[in-house]
C-alpha cells in the first residue's frame, strides 16, 4: 500500500465498503462464540451480518450527507468525500439511500423478534440510533461522542447483539474477546479524524480529536491500535479464549508500518491520508486472526461441533 487514491465521486465511494470490517468482525466474534456454544443458526447468522453491513452503510452515506448538509464538507476538502459537493449526487438521494439502509434493518428486526424474543429490539434499536444520528439529527460526532459510540456500538453492542439474536443470552466471554476489536474499530475513527483535523478545526466540527492539539490525536490514534495487544494478552494468560488466539498477534506487523507512518503524518499529507487504511488493514487482520484461531482452538480442544 504506497498510498492512498483518488477517489472515484460515486455511489462506491459513497457507501465505502471497504470500511465493512467495522460490521464483519463484531458479528465475527459474536458468531463464532455462539457456533462454539451450540447456538449456531447459519441463516440467521447471514442476516445478522447483512444488517451489521447495512448499518455500516448507513452511516457512511448518512455522514456523507450530514458533513455536506452542515457546512462541514465544501470544494476546499472534498477529496475523501466528493459526492455531494461536486453535485455527481444528489443530498436527497443520498439521504433516501441511507433511510432505507436502516429501514430494511428494521425489517430484519422483526425476524430476529420472531426468532428469539423481545429482548433482541434493545439491541436493534441502539445499532440503528447509532447508526443514523451520526451525523444527522442530534449529529453526535460534532459533541465529540464519535470515539465513545463506535467503542460501544460497534465493538460491543454488535457482537453482543450478534450472539444474543443466537442464543437468546448474554455472554462473557463474547464481551471479553471484544475488547480488543473494539479498541481497533475505534482507533479507525480515530485515524479519520485525525486525518480531518485541521479541516475539521476550521470548520468548528468538535470531534475528540480537535478538542486535543494535532500530536495529542496522534498519539490517542496510536495508543487505540496498540492497545488490542496487551488485551489479547491478558486475555490469553487468564485462558478466557484458546491460545491459539495468539496468531492474532502476527498483526503486530501492521502496527510497526502504522506506527512509522504516524512520524511522518504531521508533515507529509501523503502519510496522512495513509492513517485510515493502514488502521483499516489492521483490524482485518487482527480480526479474522482472531477469529480463526479461536474457532481452531476450540475445534482441537472439544472436537467437531455438530
Amino acid at each position: 500500500m504506497e498510498d492512498v487514491k483518488p477517489v472515484r465521486s460515486g455511489w462506491y465511494n459513497a457507501f465505502r465498503p471497504w470500511s465493512l470490517h467495522g460490521a464483519v468482525i463484531p458479528v465475527l466474534i459474536g458468531g463464532a462464540v455462539s457456533y462454539h456454544d451450540g447456538y449456531f443458526n447459519w441463516w440467521i447468522f447471514l442476516m445478522v451480518l447483512a444488517c451489521g453491513c447495512l448499518l455500516q452503510s448507513a452511516a457512511n452515506l448518512l455522514n456523507t450527507y450530514g458533513d455536506f448538509v452542515k457546512g462541514t464538507d465544501t470544494a476546499e476538502n472534498e477529496s475523501r468525500s466528493p459526492e455531494l459537493v461536486t453535485g455527481t449526487l444528489r443530498p436527497g438521494s443520498v439521504l433516501s439511500v441511507g433511510l432505507a439502509c436502516l429501514g430494511i434493518t428494521a425489517l430484519c428486526g422483526l425476524v430476529f423478534i420472531w426468532y428469539i424474543g423481545w429482548g433482541i429490539l434493545v439491541f436493534g434499536m441502539l445499532g440503528i440510533a447509532g447508526a443514523g444520528l451520526y451525523t444527522v439529527g442530534i449529529s453526535y460526532k460534532y459533541h465529540a461522542m464519535g470515539l465513545v459510540s463506535v467503542f460501544l456500538m460497534m465493538g460491543m453492542l454488535m457482537p453482543m447483539g450478534t450472539y444474543f439474536v443466537m442464543s437468546g443470552s448474554l455472554s462473557y466471554e463474547v464481551l471479553l474477546m471484544s475488547l480488543p476489536n473494539a479498541f481497533l474499530i475505534t482507533a479507525v475513527l480515530s485515524g479519520n479524524e485525525t486525518r480531518d483535523y485541521h479541516e475539521d478545526r476550521r470548520a468548528g466540527v468538535r470531534t475528540a480529536s480537535s478538542m486535543l492539539s494535532y500530536d495529542g490525536s496522534l498519539r490517542l490514534y496510536i495508543l487505540l491500535n496498540g492497545m488490542a495487544f496487551p488485551i489479547l494478552l491478558v486475555l490469553l494468560f487468564a485462558q478466557t479464549i484458546p491460545w491459539l488466539c495468539g496468531i492474532a498477534f502476527l498483526s503486530l506487523a501492521d502496527m510497526h508500518v502504522l506506527i512509522e507512518n504516524s512520524k511522518k503524518a504531521s508533515t507529509d499529507k501523503r502519510n496522512s491520508r495513509l492513517l485510515v487504511p493502514l488502521s483499516f488493514r489492521m483490524n482485518w487482520h487482527f480480526g479474522l486472526l482472531l477469529v480463526a484461531g479461536y474457532l481452531i482452538g476450540q475445534y482441537a480442544i472439544t472436537g467437531p461441533i455438530i
